[in-house]
This record gives structure tokens, C-alpha cells and sequence, in this order.
């Protein structure tokens, strides 16, 4: 523990609370971490199926734990500002995952109740961290609207739940209907966090509605993908280059990367 990370947690909490949505778009690995910060993000957040993929696995609890978390270590050693790490459904052992995480330098989580109620892992998560003196920002992710269970009464229910056992926001992804927003943010009385994309309210919107965090999860890591797909395509069909009009310019990425200096 140094006084640096402690800081970063205190900061990572502050910025929940500041009366501003705290926007983040996800990053994948030490890169994108990179350019997301200078593009002037206050914090990282990770996302678990970007970092997956980056690895050579499918998303959804395949990435091994230690994968995971040498690419947290390596993204906290590369930025400056505070990072939160999509750790899924916390892979297996909960508490050593949390301990991990904090070991890394990171100072928030995200975690998945997959589907099913469950305060346990919660409960499990906040001593993990209470015992290594971070306090971690203990994001629990709610997946009844992401998993096409759009009842509000069980994700308010377990929202209480989660908080009880010691959470601190809420993440309710696929949630996009501004009164239901709205009603969540009422009902929870912590910081609630929805995922967005195309098609989901702005980010000045979100605020008027109370939202604390709005997330981009692995749209970003898709859209990546993407332009590779559409580069690749359009080589290998015509012998063109026009997907590759809107790429990072060389020797700015090439310097976000290069060894910091010590001061």
C-alpha cells in the first residue's frame, strides 16, 4: 500500500460523487489506457471483454486471473490516473481476485452478479479490501436488463442488497429508457453507473437524469476491431485504403508509450 494509491481511491470515490457524470471510456490494454487518459479521462476503467479478447480469449470468465490482473499492474504502471478493473464475476476466488486487484495498484472494481442475486460476493469483495487498507470503489453490476430480465423491482432489490453488503455504486447495464434511468437513480442511494452507446441518452442528458457513470464497456474495443475488419476487407477486395483515414497519427501514439521521466 503507498500513499499514492490510497490517494487514487479517495480521488476514484470523489469523482462519483462531484455532481458531474464521470464518463470513461473502456481500455483494453496499456494503449488504449494511454490514450484514453490523454484524451483526458480522470480515471480508467477496464473493460473484461476487451481485455479478453486482446489475450486470445473469449469474454465471459475464460481469461485466466493471473492474465487479468498482470494487465491491470501493467495499465496502473503506464497512467496516472486512478483505475477501476472489470474483474467479471471475480474469477472463482473472489477474495484473492480482490486482493490482487489492490496488489496491481488499481483502486475500484467492477463486479458481475451474472444474472443471479447474490450479496455474498459483495460481501466477500469489501472485506477482501478492507484487509489490504484500500478503500476500493466496489462497483456491482446488476444484469437483469442485460440479460433481458428488465424487472426494476429485483434490480432495485438487489441493489439494496449489494450496497448492505458493502458495495458502493450500482452498474445497471442495459438500461436506456430515460424514466427507467431516472427511476433507478431515485431508488438507489448510492452512485449509479449505465452502460451507453448509440442510441442511449448524452452524456448531459444522463446527468439532468442523476446518473454518476457512464461506461462505453467493449464498444470501443469492438469499434477497434472493426476498422480492422473494414481495413482488411477493403486490402484484400480493391486495394484500397480509405478505412485507414482516421488512424491514430504514428509518433503520437509512439510517445504516449515512451518511458516516463522522473521528476
Amino acid at each position: 500500500m503507498t500513499n499514492s494509491q490510497l490517494d487514487q481511491a479517495r480521488a476514484l470515490h470523489a469523482l462519483h460523487r462531484s455532481g458531474r457524470v464521470l464518463a470513461l471510456p473502456n481500455a483494453w490494454d496499456v494503449a488504449s489506457a494511454r490514450v484514453v487518459e490523454d484524451a483526458g479521462s480522470p480515471a480508467v476503467a477496464t473493460t473484461s471483454a476487451g481485455v479478453a479478447w486482446s489475450l486470445g480469449f473469449p469474454d465471459g470468465d475464460h481469461l485466466a486471473v493471473d492474465r487479468a490482473l498482470d494487465l491491470v499492474a501493467r495499465i496502473v504502471a503506464a497512467v496516472d490516473v486512478p483505475v477501476t478493473a472489470d474483474i467479471e464475476g471475480g474469477y472463482g476466488d473472489v477474495a484473492a481476485t480482490i486482493t490482487g486487484v489492490i496488489a496491481a495498484g488499481a483502486v475500484g472494481v467492477n463486479l458481475e452478479d451474472s444474472g443471479t442475486a447474490r450479496p455474498e460476493r459483495y460481501a466477500t469483495a469489501r472485506r477482501a479490501a478492507e484487509a489490504t487498507g484500500i478503500p476500493l470503489f466496489l462497483n456491482a453490476r446488476i444484469d437483469t436488463y442485460l440479460f433481458g430480465n428488465p424487472d426494476f423491482e429485483e434490480t432495485v432489490s438487489r441493489a439494496h442488497a449489494y450496497l448492505a453488503a458493502g458495495a458502493d455504486g450500482i452498474f445497471v447495464p442495459g438500461v436506456a429508457d430515460p424514466e427507467v434511468i431516472a427511476a433507478l437513480v431515485k431508488a438507489i442511494p448510492a452512485p449509479v453507473n449505465v452502460l451507453v452507446g448509440p442510441g442511449s441518452p448524452t452524456v448531459d442528458e444522463l446527468g439532468a437524469l442523476g446518473v454518476a457513470r457512464a461506461s462505453l464497456g467493449s464498444s470501443v474495443a469492438q469499434a477497434a476491431y472493426g476498422l480492422a475488419r473494414r481495413a482488411a476487407t477493403e486490402f484484400l477486395s480493391t486495394g484500397g485504403y480509405s478505412a485507414l483515414t482516421e488512424a491514430e497519427d504514428y509518433g503520437r501514439l509512439n510517445g504516449l508509450l515512451s518511458p516516463k521521466k522522473d521528476n
